[in-house]
C-alpha cells in the first residue's frame, strides 16, 4: 500500500463502507494525498449498489480529525509560492462540497477532537453523531487565519450570533452545543459507537440511531444567547469587544479578553467573510469566498507567525502585524475578498473551484 492508502483505511462491512483517517498522531490532520483518497472512495462507492452507507471515523483515541496539515502550509507560505497549499484547498473545499451533495447516507462520528478540515469532512455530511468527548472548533482566527472548508457558511447559519462567537473566538464546543449550531444532528454515548458501527453493517441508519441515540446533554450556549446575540450582532470587531467589556456577565469580558489574543487581520476578515456568506446562499459560492481568503492569507505575515507561536515553537505568543484592531484598515480586509486570477493572484474573475463545471 503507498502512504496515502495507509493513512487512508477503508473496508466494507455488509451494507456500509467505511473510511477511517489513520493518522492517530497527528490526530488524523488532513494532507493532499487523503484528500484525494477519501475523494476517490466516494467516487467508486458512489456507483456500487452494494454500498447504501458510508461511515467516516479516525484512528486512535484522540479524535476524528485535527485540521488539515497547518506545519505544510507554514512552510509553503515562509518558503514556497503558494502553489501546493492552493492546490490542497480546492481539492479539499471541492470534496466539502461534495460531502454536502451525497446521495447516500454520509455518517462521520464526531467523536473526540474535530477541528478545521476536521469540521469539513464531517458537518457537511448527512448523518453527524457526536458523543460526550466531543471537542468541535474552527479556530483559525488564533493561527492569523480565518475559517474555510465551508465552517463560515455552517457557522453563518446558526442560531443568532452564535456562529459569530464561535468563528471569532475559536473556542471548542461540545455535544450539545454542537447540536443547537446545527454542526452535528445525534448523540451517541462513546460507550455505544461500536455497536452503533455493527448495527450500520445490517440495518438502515435511521434504525441505528433508534437504538443508539439519546438526548445530547445541555451545552453552556443556549444559557449565554442574550449578551451573545447582543455584542457578536455589531457592524466592527471593536464594537463587538466594546460590547463585551461593557456587559455585566463575567463570560463576556473573558470573551472579549479571548478576541484581543487573536489576529486582528484575522477577526476583521472572518467576521466580514462571515457577514458576506449570509447573504451569498449555496455552500459552492461560500467556498469559492473562502478559496480567495485563504489563498489572500499565504501572503501575510499573521498565517506564518501564527502557525509558528500555536504549533512549531509553542511559545503561545504571536506578535501580530499590524498589532491592533485599529490598525487594519477596511482596504487591508477587502483585498482578501478579490478574485483570482490564473496564477492565484488577486484582481481575478474565474470560478476558481470549478462548480461552474459540475
Amino acid at each position: 500500500m503507498t502512504g496515502s492508502e495507509d493513512s487512508v483505511l477503508l473496508h466494507r462491512a455488509g451494507r456500509a463502507a467505511h473510511l477511517t483517517l489513520n493518522r492517530p498522531r497527528a490526530i488524523n490532520a488532513l494532507d493532499h494525498a487523503m484528500v484525494r483518497r477519501v475523494d476517490e472512495a466516494l467516487t467508486a462507492w458512489e456507483h456500487d449498489s452494494a454500498v447504501e452507507t458510508v461511515v467516516v471515523t479516525g484512528a486512535g483515541e484522540r479524535g476524528l480529525c485535527a485540521g488539515g496539515d497547518i506545519r505544510a502550509i507554514h512552510d509553503d507560505a515562509r518558503d514556497g509560492d503558494g502553489t501546493p497549499s492552493a492546490a490542497f484547498w480546492r481539492d479539499e473545499y471541492r470534496l466539502n462540497a461534495r460531502i454536502a451533495r451525497w446521495s447516500k447516507p454520509y455518517v462521520a462520528l464526531m467523536d473526540g477532537i474535530v477541528m478545521g478540515g476536521g469540521v469539513g469532512i464531517s458537518a457537511h455530511g448527512s448523518v453527524r453523531v457526536v458523543t460526550e468527548r466531543s471537542k468541535i472548533a474552527m479556530p483559525e482566527t488564533g493561527i492569523g487565519f480565518v475559517p474555510d472548508v465551508g465552517g463560515t457558511y455552517l457557522l453563518s447559519r446558526a442560531p443568532g450570533e452564535l456562529g459569530t462567537r464561535l468563528a471569532l473566538t475559536g473556542a471548542a464546543i461540545g455535544a450539545g452545543d454542537a447540536v443547537l449550531c446545527g454542526l452535528a444532528d445525534h448523540y451517541v454515548p462513546s460507550a455505544s459507537l461500536p455497536r452503533f458501527v455493527d448495527d450500520l453493517a445490517e440495518l438502515p441508519v435511521r434504525e441505528a440511531l433508534d437504538r443508539h441515540a439519546r438526548s445530547a446533554p445541555e451545552g453552556e450556549l443556549a444559557g449565554q444567547r442574550e449578551w451573545t446575540d447582543t455584542c457578536f450582532a455589531a457592524d466592527t470587531v471593536e464594537e463587538i469587544v466594546r460590547r463585551l467589556f461593557d456587559h455585566g456577565d463575567p463570560a463576556a469580558k473573558e470573551t472579549a479578553q479571548t478576541l484581543l489574543a487573536k489576529s486582528p487581520t484575522a477577526l476583521k476578515v472572518t467576521l466580514a467573510a462571515l457577514r458576506r456568506a449570509r447573504r451569498l446562499g449555496s455552500l459552492e459560492r461560500v467556498l469559492e469566498q473562502e478559496y480567495r481568503v485563504s489563498c489572500a492569507a499565504l501572503t501575510t505575515p499573521d498565517l506564518i507567525e501564527g502557525i509558528r507561536a500555536q504549533v512549531i515553537d509553542k511559545d503561545r505568543t504571536p506578535r501580530w502585524s499590524p498589532p491592533a484592531l485599529a490598525e487594519v484598515t477596511d482596504t487591508d480586509v477587502e483585498r482578501f475578498f478579490e478574485p483570482l486570477d490564473e496564477d492565484g493572484n488577486g484582481n481575478g474573475n474565474r470560478d476558481e473551484l470549478g462548480f461552474a463545471g459540475l
